[in-house]
């Protein structure tokens, strides 16, 4: 860290003055959720004032707060954007990956996606710069509903959605969790999710023989994707914000 620029931290609200949690303010800040932050303490990788930081510290109006010695602020707006991700656009900030989304959306401000979407996948996707927002959806045991339509290379059957619903052994031996699928068409049906696994609905569809066409995620908690045109993003509403907040216990 020597050798670094010390920036002061900008004026916040009122709870400031009194100080915030060292985790908080670097999860506000978007770097990491707050349980990262605290490993990042730990690992000795964060100073306050210059000196080495311990969990617990709390953080007031005028402080210098360092991480991996860049200076961090705590960020004053939650920016939180629905993307149409196109097919072929991969979920990374990578800039060396020439499809990576945030050179793709080239928004103004520093945001990263919640979650991911394949590469192959297409639909919504949320992106924030909110770090205790983006964990508490990311963590699985908060069970946060993900919608899809899935269309498939082969007629849907009866068989196959009540396959689908009660479980199916994907990969190294998980099972994945009882979920609601529907038949919407002769080869497509819409499925809501609670968990994420690896290539989840493409790794169960294809245990019955079945191959994905096109997947298109349409809802995430409360969010829809609803008519947003693919490539294109849009601010989510107060009312979805608050909606969102309420669902994760922010």
């Amino acid at each position: 860290m020597d050798g670094a620029t010390i920036i002061s931290v900008p004026p916040m609200a009122a709870e400031m003055s009194e100080g915030i949690r060292l985790n908080k303010f670097i999860a506000d800040s978007g770097v990491c959720s707050r349980r990262a932050a605290d490993r990042l303490v730990e690992e000795g990788r964060v100073t306050l004032n210059g000196r080495r930081a311990v969990v617990g510290d709390r953080v007031s109006e005028g402080d210098s707060v360092l991480v991996d010695g860049k200076p961090v602020s705590r960020v004053e707006e939650d920016i939180i954007i629905a993307f149409n991700k196109p097919r072929g656009i991969t979920c990374t900030s990578d800039p060396g990956d020439g499809t990576n989304v945030i050179d793709y959306i080239g928004y103004p401000k520093r945001i990263y996606t919640i979650g991911r979407l394949d590469k192959d996948s297409e639909g919504l996707l949320l992106l924030t710069n909110n770090g205790e927002l983006a964990n508490r959806l990311m963590r699985a045991r908060y069970d946060h509903e993900k919608e899809y339509v899935v269309t498939v290379d082969r007629e849907v059957t009866p068989e196959f959605i009540r396959g689908m619903a009660s479980g199916v052994p994907i990969l190294d031996g998980k099972v994945t969790r009882r979920c609601l699928v529907e038949r919407t068409g002769d080869r497509q049906f819409r499925i809501v999710l609670q968990q994420g696994l690896n290539r989840q609905i493409r790794r169960m569809c294809e245990h019955f023989g079945y191959e994905v066409r096109r997947l298109v995620r349409v809802r995430i908690v409360n969010v829809m994707l609803g008519d947003l045109p693919t490539g294109e993003y849009r601010n989510l509403t107060p009312e979805e914000r608050e909606a969102l907040f309420k669902e994760v216990g922010i």
